[in-house]
């Protein structure tokens, strides 16, 4: 299985970006998808994950009604809106793909993902 995010670049405050995860070598229906990201000189941290049918989300508190995370899975893609965009939402994002998740699961750990994207940077100015 290989992840390909794309999408990053350069914005500035209060601006928008889409970020894409495509998934190839196996199909990504069953499987619970989610984002986390690096800033400079910080821990890896979660951002957002989605569902295998999309209709259950979470969010990390400090992105919480800017991102919204979705999912197509015709597509064998995922999707990260970002809105009002902030200098502190910069850092490497990644995505990555969970196959043997349950509802229950602690989608926030990153031990929970089977396979990592190779990131894509989101750079936020002032």
């Amino acid at each position: 299985v290989q992840l390909q995010a794309s999408g990053g670049g350069l914005v500035q405050a209060g601006g928008s970006l889409r970020l894409s995860c495509a998934a190839s070598g196996r199909a990504i229906r069953n499987s619970v998808m989610g984002w986390f990201r690096q800033g400079p000189g910080k821990e890896r941290e979660f951002v957002a994950a989605i569902w295998r049918t999309g209709t259950t989300t979470r969010y990390a508190d400090s992105v919480k009604g800017r991102f919204t995370i979705s999912r197509d899975n015709a597509k064998n893609t995922m999707y990260l809106q970002m809105n009002n965009l902030k200098p502190e939402d910069t850092a490497v994002y990644y995505c990555a793909i969970d196959f043997g998740a349950i509802l229950s699961a602690d989608w926030t750990r990153e031990d929970q993902y089977d396979y990592w994207g190779q990131g894509t940077q989101v750079t936020v100015s002032s």
